[in-house]
C-alpha cells in the first residue's frame, strides 16, 4: 500500500511561511506596493478579492501602488489557520482576513476573506488567493468570523 501522507514542515519552515504572509499584509497596511510585493517570487501571482489576477512581482508592486494613490485602503487583520507541506519545499498557508476601514473600529464584514498562500522557490510566495468569506447560507459563520477578526484589531471587543 502506498503512503499518501504529505511530508511535515520543520518548525523553521512553518515560521518562514508565516513570516512571508505577515510581510505581505504589513506591506499592504503600510500602503507600500514594493513592500507588499517583496515576499513574492519574481513570477508570483495575486488573485484579488474581486477576482483580478496580477502576475509578476513588478506588476504586484505597481498595481497596489496605484490603488494606494487613488483610494483609501482599509487595513488587514488576519489569522493563520494552518500551514502544511504540499511536497518537498512547497507549502500552503490557510488564513482568514478582514479589512478595517480607517474610520472604523471593526472589520467590514462585507470584506472578510479566506486567503490561501502557496509558497516555494526558497520560501517566496508563488500565489496568494483571496476568496470572499460571505457564507451565504450560514450567517452564523459570517458573524463568528467577524467577531473573531474584531478581536485581532485591538480596537473593539473580541469574540464572546
Amino acid at each position: 500500500m502506498n503512503d499518501t501522507r504529505l511530508p511535515e514542515l520543520s518548525p523553521g519552515d512553518r515560521s518562514a511561511v508565516r513570516a512571508l504572509y505577515r510581510r505581505a499584509l504589513e506591506g499592504w497596511n503600510l500602503r507600500d506596493g514594493s513592500a507588499f510585493a517583496g515576499p513574492f517570487a519574481a513570477d508570483g501571482e495575486v488573485i484579488g478579492f474581486d477576482g483580478t489576477r496580477h502576475s509578476g512581482r513588478s506588476v504586484m508592486a505597481a498595481e497596489p501602488g496605484r490603488i494606494f494613490t487613488d483610494h483609501a485602503t482599509p487595513e488587514y487583520v488576519a489569522k493563520v489557520r494552518r500551514v502544511r507541506a504540499l511536497g518537498p519545499g512547497v507549502a500552503q498557508l490557510d488564513a482568514v482576513a478582514g479589512l478595517v476601514p480607517d474610520d472604523a473600529e471593526d472589520p467590514d464584514p462585507a470584506l472578510n476573506a479566506v486567503q490561501t498562500v502557496n509558497a516555494g522557490a526558497g520560501w517566496r510566495i508563488t500565489l496568494l488567493q483571496n476568496t470572499p468569506a460571505r457564507y451565504d447560507l450560514r450567517p452564523d459563520l459570517a458573524q463568528a468570523l467577524t467577531a473573531e477578526l474584531r478581536g485581532l484589531t485591538g480596537r473593539g471587543p473580541g469574540p464572546e
